[in-house]
């Protein structure tokens, strides 16, 4: 049976690469598992009430775009934490910021642009699902470097204006997954002029938003608004993943435009799967709730700490400004990788698996991805264990 053509570029994901890599091998020492972005700190503490007391709602269809208490809640953290106004028929819940980030592309992303194939921009390196869409959708993706000389940032306005008219979807992660950079208002400012000029919309992925070190990151939906642009010009994703340390609940949500956001509901009337309504009750109360995402914020921020004393007087090391990951320069990350779990145990991510292959080379091939969601005591093992393995 042919598989569709467009599908010929799909990139390797990358946990079954490293498992090609590493598990061929023994670990040479106690396994400590440095590689997926799984939080494991604790979940708040009124989750399993608030499930046990909604478990009898299984027994109802949920509504497909949000119960309105829920729509409400997102409603009001948008307004206390970015400042912007955004009623529920410009908001979509989610089953996770993944399936947002690829079903928008598929409800909004046209066949042309300006009679051509259309092209969807992405960081390099970069969340795996925007090539999926982007491919699926038939059109052309665009891997723009984000390395230390761009401020670990794609750079879209260096690209050609032949390129930037065919442009119809930017997607851009801030805080960066990987290197954890954060884009300023200035930077969002100049790509949502750049999206004005040329016509496209941005997807800006701002799941890692509450976990940052010195100061809450700005939101591209808040710098639009504040610049008057299109209402439809940004979709912007959230979710309670890494927020509220609750990934399997699988509960996100979008926002945008009004049209966007219709566009989107419709996709998921017919294709989608809607939150089961017990779920869609937890996150009402997530949402509400700050405190909890306080005390994890602290947590990483303790983590970082240790990480910054560990790594004390290696020029290799730089603390993120957001995030969970460490993006540790090394010589080549397929070999230290490799060298990390024979001689340790320790397990973390080559870069190149993050990114791909360009003229200029794959960017994240001189790094490794570490993520620093295990415990805390674990954790210091394994970034001393790699300490001494890789920077001794």
């Amino acid at each position: 049976m042919a598989f569709p053509e467009r599908f010929s570029n799909l990139p390797d994901y990358a946990f079954p690469r490293l498992r090609k890599l590493l598990d061929v091998h023994p670990a040479g020492g106690t396994p400590i598992a440095m590689t997926i972005g799984e939080p494991c700190h604790p979940m708040p503490d009124f989750v399993a009430p608030v499930l046990a007391a909604h478990v009898h709602e299984l027994a109802k269809y949920p509504p497909n775009d949000g119960t309105p208490e829920l729509l409400s809640a997102i409603s009001a953290w948008l307004a206390g934490r970015y400042g912007v106004s955004v009623g529920p028929d410009r908001l979509m819940v989610l089953n996770g910021t993944r399936e947002g980030l690829y079903n928008a592309a598929m409800a909004l992303c046209p066949e042309e642009k300006n009679g051509k194939k259309p092209v969807v921009l992405m960081p390099n390196p970069f969340y795996q699902v925007y090539a999926v869409a982007a491919l699926s959708v038939g059109a052309e993706p665009v891997y723009v470097p984000a390395t230390e000389a761009t401020g670990f940032l794609p750079d879209y306005a260096s690209l050609p204006a032949e390129v930037l008219d065919r442009v119809a979807i930017a997607y851009l992660c801030s805080p960066a997954n990987p290197q954890g950079a954060v884009a300023s208002r200035d930077y969002l400012a100049g790509l949502i002029a750049l999206a004005e000029k040329h016509d496209f919309r941005i997807f800006a992925d701002e799941c890692y938003s509450e976990l940052w070190r010195t100061a809450p990151p700005p939101g591209a939906l808040e710098v639009s608004e504040a610049m008057g642009a299109d209402p439809e010009r940004v979709v912007i994703f959230h979710s309670l993943s890494k927020r509220s340390n609750l990934p399997g609940l699988r509960s996100g949500f979008c926002a945008g435009g009004a049209e966007s956001i219709a566009r989107i509901r419709q996709l998921r009337a017919f294709a989608g799967a809607p939150l089961p309504l017990p779920v869609q009750r937890v996150s009402e109360r997530a949402w509400a709730d700050e405190a909890h995402v306080v005390e994890n914020r602290a947590l990483y921020n303790e983590k970082y700490k240790i990480a910054e004393q560990i790594f004390a007087g290696a020029n290799a090391y730089q603390t993120p400004e957001g995030g969970f990951f460490l993006w540790l320069p090394v010589a080549d990350g397929e070999e230290a990788a490799l060298k990390l779990w024979r001689e340790t145990g320790v397990r973390v991510l080559p870069g190149a698996y993050l990114a791909r292959d360009s003229e200029f080379g794959n960017p994240g091939r001189a790094y490794i991805r570490v993520a620093l969601v295990a415990p805390k005591e674990e954790m210091q093992r394994g970034l001393i264990q790699l300490r001494d393995c890789l920077y001794a």
